[in-house]
């Protein structure tokens, strides 16, 4: 059994006791965390369940394990012969959720 779910303007194709890292979640680590943005199920027998966005009533359950930042990108802009330089960094925040069951209506 199988889901694709939307978070973080991003879709995640995820099984039950997956470790999935997704965008930065709101919320303690431990807490619940339910994905109602559930695109399509594949139950155990292949039978497939697609939505026109979204399948209603669906939900994927999990739990937030730990938040973190990934590494760190840096880009520079340089501008030759003009003694312009400019040097940035991003690290990019994210939620590790643990999938702990796919419930479909």
């Amino acid at each position: 059994m199988f889901a694709v779910v939307a978070t973080g303007g991003k879709q995640y194709k995820v099984k039950p006791g997956q470790i999935l890292r997704v965008e930065s979640l709101p919320g303690e680590i431990g807490s619940p965390i339910d994905f109602t943005d559930v695109l399509l199920v594949e139950a155990e027998d292949g039978s497939v369940k697609t939505g026109h966005p979204y399948l209603a009533g669906s939900r994927v359950r999990g739990t937030i394990r730990a938040h973190g930042q990934s590494p760190k990108v840096v880009t520079v802009k340089l501008r030759r012969r003009k003694n312009s330089r400019r040097k940035a960094g991003h690290r990019q925040p994210y939620s590790e959720v643990e999938i702990s069951s796919i419930e479909v209506s």
